[in-house]
């Protein structure tokens, strides 16, 4: 009996704190980015329940996807080759009519079907709907075909979605001076989204636990890093491969106002609430400095 007394004390105080927490989030704009693997089955876990429990709780979520692992699939379909420099996808004008097929098609919709069928609603676009997405063709020593990075939000669109009691669901489709579809990287979205909204919180979804120091068992995770730190790590090779867009991403956030950047795994289960609702949250926290 004692036990038992302590457990529903110990319970009792998890759920005030989490209604403490979810009344301090009511009203402001959390910004999160979901992977490529928003097709692959059962990849998605506990992230659409807490979507829908999220804009419940009067938390105002957008969402940004890629589709990379679906787009590279049906290009193989196709018999046509996929190549990448530095992680971005060399897009030509075939691929390009691929990746919007997927991306603001397929994926898109598969998102928005989810959280319906999770007993909320969403509404799907890309970044060419109202303009939202505005963007150039990335300039780099290797031409990438129609591969663009953001250079204006016009986020209007998505007040006016979220006012109405929907969660916006993007793909990371820009559109750029002439009108083309600009394949984007979708973390990049996320992060110039996250500023053009005034959001309170970037949080980019991944499959590892966060930023991690060391390979494999032996690997670590940063559970706190500045911009400044973040920097370095990237200097220094630490942050490598697919994991420098997503602190890339971060620290253009931060850089814009936005107060906190959060990289966390899908896994453990409810992972979204957990970081929102919890006072330790989890993953890899990026600020501007310690405070």
């Amino acid at each position: 009996m004692i036990t038992s007394t302590l457990d529903l004390v110990n319970e009792a105080r998890l759920i005030a704190a989490g209604v403490r927490y979810a009344a301090a989030w009511r009203g402001k704009t959390v910004v999160i980015k979901y992977g490529g693997s928003v097709l692959d089955a059962g990849a998605a876990g506990t992230v659409v329940e807490d979507l829908v429990l999220l804009k419940g709780a009067g938390v105002n979520p957008i969402l940004v996807h890629g589709g990379g692992p679906e787009i590279t699939r049906m290009l193989d379909r196709l018999g046509k080759q996929t190549q990448f420099v530095e992680g971005l996808r060399v897009t030509d004008g075939e691929t390009m009519e691929i990746v919007e097929m997927v991306l603001a098609g397929r994926a898109n919709k598969a998102m928005v079907t989810m959280i319906g069928a999770a007993g909320g609603s969403a509404v799907g676009l890309s970044g060419k709907d109202a303009g939202l997405l505005q963007a150039r063709r990335f300039e780099g020593p290797v031409d990438l075909g129609l591969v663009g990075e953001v250079v204006e939000v016009r986020p209007e669109i998505l007040k006016t979605i979220s006012d109405a009691g929907h969660v916006p669901v993007i793909a990371s489709i820009g559109t750029g001076g002439d009108g083309a579809s600009l394949n984007l990287n979708a973390d990049h979205a996320a992060g110039a989204v996250a500023a053009a909204v005034g959001a309170s919180k970037l949080i980019i979804l991944t499959d590892v636990a966060g930023v991690m120091r060391g390979e494999g068992g032996a690997a670590t995770l940063l559970s706190l890093l500045t911009m400044d730190e973040a920097r370095r790590l990237i200097a220094d090779g630490t942050i490598s491969r697919g994991m420098i867009p997503k602190v890339e991403a971060a620290l253009l956030a931060l850089e814009r106002g936005v107060p906190s950047a959060h990289i966390i795994g899908t896994q453990p289960p409810h992972a979204l609430l957990l970081e929102l609702f919890t006072e330790e949250g989890i993953g890899t926290m990026i600020t501007a400095t310690r405070t």
